[in-house]
């Protein structure tokens, strides 16, 4: 049988740990930015379609 050890990600080769660092910050900040752009819209709705 093949040895199954567990995987160091951090020490492993070819992992670009600063660029998957920048890319989650980019998408929480649009994910936070886009939330905010529908509940101005929902809210402007409320105010003048009734």
């Amino acid at each position: 049988m093949s040895d199954h050890s567990e995987v160091a990600y951090s020490i492993a080769d070819g992992n670009d740990y600063q660029a998957h660092e920048d890319t989650y910050e980019g998408f929480i900040k649009l994910a936070k930015i886009g939330t905010t752009a529908v509940v101005i819209i929902l809210s402007l709705m409320a105010v003048f379609l009734t």
